[in-house]
């Protein structure tokens, strides 16, 4: 097989049970997928509207014009080499703050996998890449906020390492 440009900005690849997966920086383009997987859920579907991609649109520019932020997806390239598709996606910001030393943390956000890739390894290998781009950034904690009735979420991200040390709130404006 030859080495695509997409195999080239791979920032991470491995074997799942229909094909490769690999982890990239995330496209315009991809805006739609994207769109499916986090309206792909009790929760996102009642929030999210891609019948109105301008906010979207206008979110993608900003993270993507800001290299304080990362917008991932996860491409599911089958066995025979035929087309991609995106199964999953996930942000990442970097954040300097004044508490615990002047110290910088990176904050997880809209990790999501396509359900037929779930139990594979997917998510654990994309929380794992960015804890290590976290680290390498010179981010001492990773946080992240998952809805309270997210109870599999909860137990996934645990079994990571993470720690529900703190109650989050929000207030919608």
């Amino acid at each position: 097989m030859t080495s695509t440009s997409a195999d080239q900005t791979a920032l991470l690849k491995f074997g799942v049970d229909a094909g490769t997966f690999r982890l990239r920086p995330a496209a315009r383009t991809d805006l739609p997928a994207i769109l499916r997987l986090l309206a792909d859920d009790q929760l996102g579907s009642s929030r999210e509207d891609p019948t109105d991609p301008a906010p979207y649109e206008a979110a993608f520019d900003a993270i993507d014009a800001d290299p304080a932020h990362l917008l991932l997806v996860g491409d599911l390239v089958p066995e025979d080499g035929s087309g991609s598709r995106i199964v999953a996606t996930f942000q990442l910001s970097f954040l300097p703050g004044l508490s615990r030393r002047g110290t910088w943390r990176a904050q997880l956000e809209a990790v999501r996998v396509a359900a037929e890739l779930r139990g594979q390894g997917v998510g654990a290998a994309m929380v794992e890449w960015a804890l290590a781009e976290s680290r390498r950034r010179g981010c001492s904690l990773v946080q992240l906020t998952t809805d309270k009735s997210r109870t599999a979420a909860h137990r996934f991200y645990e079994r990571l390492g993470f720690a529900a040390s703190h109650e989050g709130m929000k207030l919608l404006l």
